[in-house]
């Protein structure tokens, strides 16, 4: 194995010293300031012992914060899909780090379902949307041009056991989201999940740069979401870094710097992403952001610690050695190997 030797240096409080290098067990990844300070100050373990700065990382979050140990790190990317990408790349590079065996939890808050881009004025008559498909010339056509970001499947096994670990969180609620939702009891369309307090569950979430709120365009990207993945995907929530993310880390992969079936993407829910029944669209958007903001940054420490000391307490018997997949790992165009059980060939 190939090592390359370093003089010491003192970064942040971190010696260098012949070769050696912070190996994470953990990394957890977080999009900006509330999401990132969740975790600091917290009983379980001191994320800000070590604070490492990496060049290539966003100005506004220039360190890697890393226990003492060097067991559990995290970074920040800063928000968007672009921020999201670069930061991601720069940590994976960066040779302070080996992270060949580190688990990823990227945990950020996230928009949920309570359930070419035309402008709606000027989509195509009869179209349900303004969404047309790269390539093609109408709503629902498999798109003909494939950038290789569109879809990632992450691996299914290692997700049962970040989901059994959350499940032991007492989760936060408050009376202000009570209320709101009990804004969407009733009326034409079933919310009844909307209604119910917060819980952890499986589901599949989209990027987009866009912050939208309403019952078409939510639609529009349920649909998007379903002829992309062929039908296999659960529409769940929607949020904007982590196809950046992912992009980052399967590169990584194909380099020899990462393990891509070691990545768990939690989004705990701050918002609803269209409005209730009898509500506007705008008033969901402007007026509806708070109530579930609070508690969806609290439940991203609350869930994620369960995970974060779950994957710690069974790294010998379980985790150093990785979780098999029972299933396709990777993106639409197979570059970890495999087959995609997803794309303009299924």
């Amino acid at each position: 194995m190939r090592r390359v030797l370093w003089l010491p240096i003192f970064l942040s409080g971190v010696f260098i010293v012949d070769g050696s290098v912070v190996t994470p067990k953990v990394v957890i990844v977080d999009f900006y300031g509330d999401e990132a300070n969740i975790w600091h100050d917290i009983p379980e373990f001191d994320l800000l012992a070590q604070n490492i700065s990496v060049p290539g990382l966003s100005s506004k979050f220039p360190d890697v914060h890393c226990t003492l140990d060097g067991e559990i790190c995290q970074f920040v990317t800063d928000e968007g899909e672009i921020n999201a990408a670069a930061t991601a790349t720069a940590f994976v590079l960066s040779p302070l780090f080996d992270l060949r065996q580190s688990y990823f939890l990227l945990g950020g808050v996230a928009g949920i379902s309570p359930k070419y881009e035309f402008d709606a004025r000027e989509r195509p008559e009869g179209a349900p949307t303004g969404y047309v498909p790269q390539g093609t010339t109408g709503v629902g056509q498999y798109p003909k041009y494939i950038y290789g970001t569109e879809v990632y499947e992450l691996n299914d096994a290692l997700r049962q056991h970040a989901l059994n670990f959350a499940r032991n969180a007492t989760l936060n609620d408050t009376s202000d989201a009570q209320t709101y939702r009990a804004l969407y009891e009733g009326g034409d369309t079933d919310y009844s999940a909307a209604t119910a307090p917060p819980s952890v569950v499986a589901c599949d979430t989209a990027t987009s740069d866009v912050w939208y709120s309403g019952n078409l365009l939510a639609e529009a990207f349920e649909s998007t979401m379903n002829l992309f993945t062929n039908g296999s995907a659960v529409f769940c929530t929607t949020q904007q870094e982590d196809t950046g993310v992912l992009a980052a880390l399967v590169r990584g992969n194909v380099a020899g710097l990462v393990d891509f079936t070691r990545v768990i993407a939690m989004r705990t829910a701050s918002d609803f992403d269209r409005p209730a029944s009898g509500m506007q669209a705008a008033d969901n958007l402007f007026n509806g952001q708070n109530a579930g903001y609070g508690v969806s940054i609290n439940n991203i420490y609350l869930a994620g610690v369960q995970v974060v000391q779950g994957i710690l307490s069974g790294w010998e018997a379980t985790f150093a050695a990785g979780v098999k997949p029972k299933d396709y790992v990777g993106d639409i165009r197979g570059s970890l190997g495999g087959t995609p059980d997803f794309g303009p060939g299924v």
